[in-house]
């Protein structure tokens, strides 16, 4: 049995030898038992999957079908090291071949045909998968800064990689498309950013010219009580952000706590919070625009200079 085949996805070319007819499986489509992911593959229960569960699936599929031995890449490879990917389309396995193959693009399947060294290829499942390392940089030469961003965030955090390792590789890289875009997302990573949301804030902040100065900006009384920490802190003006709406200081309900009681006591935090003298913007999904982020820190940012004033 193919380790990594879930109990939830059925090859025609294993059902077969199993005793199933091609009659038995059409006849399980046409009652809504079996939905068709691909060609030779269907799945028992897809309501239940998400995107990034799905595309594994279609994963395992779609690596069973090759003709041609071929290596995991890039967003394939991110959802079997575990990675979370923020903006990338998942419609399409991606593998990679060594020249002379030649790249092609089929309606699930992308093959990028370049050098592929042994050190560079591990095995997940069973499958052969170009390591985390190869994968982020794969991923920086090809995805949108914000997409980019939020992956090698999350696995500079991970201890997935190290981000001076990728810049290391990406120095002797020479000129392979896509190094320069490459070379300033690895430069922007920063494993202290703890969400999704965290790394596209810093890389809209970035895009208004409004970094904060620091992540995850610890916060003490005047006495040297610990009150927590914010996902941003602007400490020349004393202006303290964060993304989802929630200061970090209770986000997990404790034991016998109701939602009433979080939101209460997120309060008084942020009455201590601006009894020391800081401001608070916060912001949500839904605020991720450069017309709705942009104005809202600039208003908390020239209030905190007017405090300070």
């Amino acid at each position: 049995m193919d380790p990594l085949l879930p109990p939830d996805l059925v090859l025609r070319r294993r059902a077969l030898p199993g005793g199933w007819s091609d009659e038995e499986l059409t006849a399980r489509l046409r009652r809504g038992e079996l939905t068709r992911l691909r060609p030779g593959a269907y799945l028992t229960d897809p309501a239940t999957l998400d995107a990034v569960a799905r595309h594994r699936h279609l994963l395992v599929a779609t690596v069973a079908a090759l003709r041609r031995p071929a290596v995991v890449s890039h967003q394939s490879a991110a959802v079997l090291w575990g990675l979370p990917l923020w903006g990338v389309p998942l419609d399409r396995v991606h593998v990679t071949r060594r020249p002379p193959a030649s790249s092609e693009v089929s309606r699930y399947l992308r093959c990028h045909a370049v050098r592929l060294s042994d050190d560079e290829v591990a095995t997940v499942d069973g499958v052969a998968v170009t390591t985390p390392a190869r994968t982020l940089l794969d991923l920086a030469r090809t995805l949108p800064a914000e997409p980019a961003v939020v992956v090698l965030d999350a696995a500079v955090r991970l201890g997935r990689v190290a981000r001076e390792d990728l810049l290391h590789r990406l120095a002797g890289a020479g000129g392979v498309p896509g190094s320069r875009r490459a070379a300033r997302a690895v430069a922007f990573a920063d494993g202290r950013s703890e969400s999704v949301g965290e790394s596209r804030s810093r890389v809209l902040l970035q895009r208004l010219g409004l970094l904060p100065s620091s992540l995850q900006h610890p916060v003490r009384t005047t006495d040297g009580l610990f009150l927590g920490r914010a996902d941003f802190g602007w400490e020349e003006e004393r202006v303290l952000g964060e993304f989802d709406g929630r200061v970090k200081y209770g986000r997990l309900l404790r034991p016998g706590q109701e939602p009433g009681d979080v939101v209460f006591e997120e309060k008084r935090r942020e009455d201590a919070l601006r009894d020391e003298g800081w401001g608070v913007v916060r912001w949500t999904w839904s605020d991720l625009t450069v017309e709705v982020l942009g104005p809202r820190v600039r208003r908390a940012l020239d209030r905190g200079r007017r405090r300070s004033g």
